[in-house]
């Protein structure tokens, strides 16, 4: 975090122990403990800097009314360095006005930082794994896909800005009935191209990738494989067209700025004994039991709606056993702080079964967290848009990047809180104007590379500057622009502990408004040498932070546009 933030908040909190102290001393307060209290922004910034809660938290210990604690502190603080005054408001908020030199500071902790700035050790290191768009492998990726894939990378930068140890990881479902669907569909396919009598199953796969696999099958392997057996033909069209579903995962997904540090295949969890081993540990939980011979979770015991089958009585484990034995190499094999799956609509129920079979293993499941993701809604010419020009079929994430820029896409998915409703309009999407939110804020950012351009024609260059240099920064447009400026850390946070990167997205498009008002306002050229100077610096720094803030999103920060 912001070193100037950090020595705010400690001298803010130091002020009001050293009140308290005094006041314990006189006897104004009584002996005893008193709990910890928050410095938070407040909502409104005419309400000061920063607001504290110490006088409504302390009023139970203290046995006072909070307004009358506030007043009891007020009459002991004594007023240095960052404070600059303090005002109780309401029944006993403290609200802090800070001084000339916070905001002298902040921009020069911007410059000093560059690219760093935003950055935090606040999760001290903790291990974070984030699992995100783990798409079937049968077939391509689609709109939901787009936006878990956006919001799972831009969740994963922000718990690395913030100071985490993140992971991002792939789990690939090859295994269990979807594969083998894959496999008949794949087989009727591969079998009609000699036969054309041969009829579809009623729940094969029915997409162009299948009929095409199976072409290229032949085009390899001619009629080889009609005459083998069943079991050896799906199994060779299998090996042969997963690993290329799978390549293109990865190669849609590289396209979309997206790298995984693993792809973690299902199949691993069969073939070393894991999914076994995770029954045999539930049996010996005592949380199962069996009935009509299957084998059941306790799961009611654990606040789910309904127990769960693990094991069917013909013996074949549920969808439901593999995804246990996953978490729990997660959680306990890898021993990761924190688990987060980032996951659609149709997946409420899951979280309930999950955490119960956690929890049945002694596993902590507060360690996991499941993001739910709501609907995407495409929208063309103001009206639902479902197919793709190019292909007649329902749009995937591919035909997606065709049709608007990876920019736009990655922005738009994460401008609203994942489990919001998405409304992305296409047109909108590729729209060069201020109406586009993600073109307004890389404008921004290309309008000051445009400025110090122009300026650096006429010998105009941003200089070196001490802290004492920027206190002439006292115009509201750039007090704004500052106190903006010193928020993008605590942002950063919470954006990555609320699992929201739509506060990023906001955070960037409010620098590019303040920042537009900030110019529209106070002028460079033509001012005095030292405010021609300060200004253009702060310039500077504004066009770093936007730069760094679409660097986390993995979105282009342009110098001309």
């Amino acid at each position: 975090m912001s070193s100037v933030i950090n020595k705010v908040k400690s001298e803010i909190k130091d002020t009001i122990l050293s009140a308290a102290k005094v006041c314990a001393e006189k006897g104004v307060f009584a002996e005893c403990e008193l709990p910890d209290f928050n410095i938070e922004v407040p909502a409104d910034r005419s309400h000061g800097d920063f607001a504290v809660n110490a006088a409504m938290v302390w009023a139970r210990a203290l046995k006072k009314a909070p307004r009358a604690i506030a007043e009891d502190l007020q009459n002991e603080i004594e007023l240095s360095g960052y404070i600059s005054r303090l005002e109780i408001a309401g029944p006993g908020f403290m609200n802090i006005y800070l001084s000339d030199r916070f905001y002298s500071d902040i921009v020069v902790d911007v410059l000093n930082l560059g690219q760093n700035y935003g950055k935090s050790d606040y999760g001290n290191g903790k291990s974070v794994l984030v699992e995100f768009v783990s798409a079937n492998p049968t077939g391509p990726m689609h709109i939901g896909n787009a936006r878990g894939g956006a919001l799972g990378d831009s969740i994963a930068a922000a718990y690395d800005w913030a100071g985490f140890d993140v992971k991002r990881e792939f789990y690939v479902n090859d295994a269990g009935n979807q594969i083998n669907k894959f496999k008949i569909s794949l087989e009727a396919r591969y079998l009609q191209l000699f036969d054309d009598s041969v009829e579809i199953p009623e729940d094969a796969y029915l997409g162009d990738d299948i009929t095409n696999h199976a072409k290229a099958f032949a085009e390899i392997h001619g009629d080889k494989y009609v005459t083998a057996s069943a079991e050896e033909r799906q199994n060779a069209l299998c090996d042969f067209a997963l690993p290329k579903n799978i390549q293109k995962l990865k190669d849609d997904l590289s396209k979309y700025r997206i790298s995984y540090d693993r792809w973690y295949l299902e199949s691993d969890l069969h073939s070393s004994g894991a999914v076994t081993e995770i029954i045999e540990k539930l049996k010996a939980s005592g949380y199962t039991y069996e009935l009509e011979g299957a084998l059941w979770l306790k799961s009611t015991e654990f606040c789910d709606e309904k127990d769960r089958v693990l094991m069917r009585a013909n013996g074949v484990p549920t969808y439901l056993v593999p995804d246990i034995a996953y978490h729990y190499d997660k959680l306990v094999t890898r021993n990761f702080d924190l688990a987060i799956d980032i996951l659609g609509a149709d997946h409420h129920g899951y979280i309930a079964r999950m955490m119960a079979a956690l929890t049945a293993l002694g596993v902590d499941a507060n360690r996991l967290k499941i993001v739910i993701m709501q609907m995407v809604r495409l929208v063309k010419n103001g009206e639902t848009y479902k197919l793709s020009k190019r292909s007649g079929k329902a749009v995937t994430l591919e035909t997606l990047l065709d049709e608007v820029p990876i920019d736009a896409a990655r922005y738009v998915f994460n401008s609203k809180e994942p489990n919001t409703h998405l409304e992305f309009d296409l047109d909108l999407a590729v729209e060069q104007s201020s109406q586009n939110p993600v073109y307004y804020v890389q404008y921004a950012h290309a309008r000051i590379c445009s400025i110090l351009r122009n300026l650096a024609a006429e010998g105009i260059t941003p200089k070196a500057l001490t802290a004492a240099d920027f206190d002439c920064l006292t115009a509201s447009e750039e007090r704004e622009v500052i106190r903006h400026l010193s928020s993008l850390p605590q942002t950063i946070i919470n954006a990555a502990e609320g699992y929201d990167p739509a506060l990023i997205t906001r955070y960037a498009y409010d620098l590019a408004t303040l920042f537009h008002r900030f110019y529209n306002s106070c002028r460079v050229k033509g001012e005095s040498q030292n405010l021609l100077q300060a200004r253009l610096n702060l310039c500077v720094a504004v066009k770093t932070v936007i730069a760094n803030v679409l660097n986390l999103l993995k979105i282009d920060a342009p110098n001309e546009m």
